[in-house]
């Protein structure tokens, strides 16, 4: 897989406006702070990557509730926010 890097070499935090989540080979959650090698992360599309670091895919984080960094702990919140909250 290849994900789209800036011309600095970043991976994206928002696609058109909207947050981006980054997802590890073993099924964990990344954002984008952590995907693009901070907070001391090992992350890397390379396939020879151990699965807990390399990064699989990414999306835009349309809705659902706030998913945690594997790595990191911080919260990853989706641009509608949970639709099963009401308010």
């Amino acid at each position: 897989m290849r994900l789209e890097r800036d011309s600095k070499g970043q991976l994206p935090k928002h696609a058109e406006g909207y947050p981006m989540i980054y997802y590890f080979a073993d099924g964990g959650t990344c954002c984008p702070e952590c995907a693009n090698g901070g907070n001391g992360s090992d992350a890397s599309e390379s396939e020879g990557a151990d699965p807990q670091w390399r990064l699989f895919g990414a999306d835009i984080y349309w809705e659902g509730p706030p998913e945690t960094c594997t790595h990191c702990g911080a919260a990853i919140e989706s641009a509608y926010g949970d639709p099963d909250v009401s308010e």
